[in-house]
């Protein structure tokens, strides 16, 4: 099993070429960011892990995450960089591909795709998207993606999605695209990552609902004649104390969550996890 780590990178957290610095020297094999483009004053749509629906700050604060992972992957070599997750109902499909291309390219194809629809609708409406459509859009717009990371002379033509033959250059390093994970835990999720992904992310870490979700995808992936092996699961922002209950159940990739600190608190952080990974 491959440990990585995750980290709300912002204006008021550890610098996160630096963390990816210092988490590739202490054997972390994987640093994933998160993304929301932006955070509407007024919603309706309630938060799901607190109580009284409130957001966290950092979540008014997030970098771009292309442009941290672009920074991280020049300061480092062999760390693969994620995005845990990019909210693709919130990115036109073209320039969307171009980015994911030129950061695989400049990464040396070290980059993961971790992809949502999005929890918020308020957040996507000033792109257009509804929220009753976004699983479709964001189908859409990766099979579109994928035809630009594939075809020298691209198109893709959908209800959502309506692009002419067009040139999209670079492609990515890792054939035939980066891998796609889906950062969602329903059964529709378990279901579309059998059907277009290439692994799953969910960030509900529950062994019983981890271990149930890897039998299910088990049971998806044989009935369409896929490769489970294929697939890969990462348990999003697992607990520590567990590590050898994922193991046992087969997960591929523990990422833990780092504090959102600057380094006086993260860096010991980094160090008590390596201390146990190792």
């Amino acid at each position: 099993m491959k440990f990585g780590v995750f980290i709300f990178a912002t204006d008021l957290a550890m610098d996160p070429a630096d963390l990816a610095v210092a988490a590739e020297e202490r054997g972390f094999e994987s640093l994933f960011v998160p993304e929301h483009v932006h955070m509407p004053v007024d919603r309706e749509t309630q938060f799901p892990r607190s109580e009284d629906g409130s957001l966290p700050e950092e979540y008014r604060r997030i970098h771009d995450p292309f442009v941290a992972l672009g920074a991280a992957a020049g300061a480092t070599s062999t760390i693969r960089l994620g995005t845990g997750i990019c909210l693709v109902t919130e990115h036109e499909p073209i320039a969307l591909a171009k980015q994911i291309a030129s950061l695989d390219m400049i990464s040396g194809g070290r980059f993961d795709f971790g992809i949502g629809a999005g929890w918020l609708a308020e957040e996507m409406e000033p792109f257009g998207v509804r929220f009753q459509d976004r699983w479709k859009v964001t189908e859409q717009r990766i099979a579109a993606m994928k035809e630009m990371w594939t075809q020298e002379e691209a198109e893709y033509h959908s209800e959502f999605v309506d692009i002419p033959k067009t040139y999209v250059i670079p492609k990515p390093v890792q054939s035939p695209n980066p891998p796609i994970l889906i950062g969602a835990g329903s059964k529709w999720a378990r279901q579309r990552v059998v059907d277009w992904a290439d692994g799953w992310l969910p960030n509900i870490t529950a062994p019983g609902f981890v271990e149930r979700g890897i039998q299910d995808i088990q049971s998806r992936a044989h009935e369409a004649g896929r490769d489970f092996d294929e697939i890969s699961i990462n348990v999003f922002g697992g607990d520590d104390d567990q590590i050898a209950e994922y193991e046992r159940m087969g997960v591929d990739r523990l990422i833990f969550r780092l504090p959102h600190a600057d380094a006086d608190e993260v860096v010991p952080e980094l160090d008590r996890l390596a201390a146990l990974i190792a």
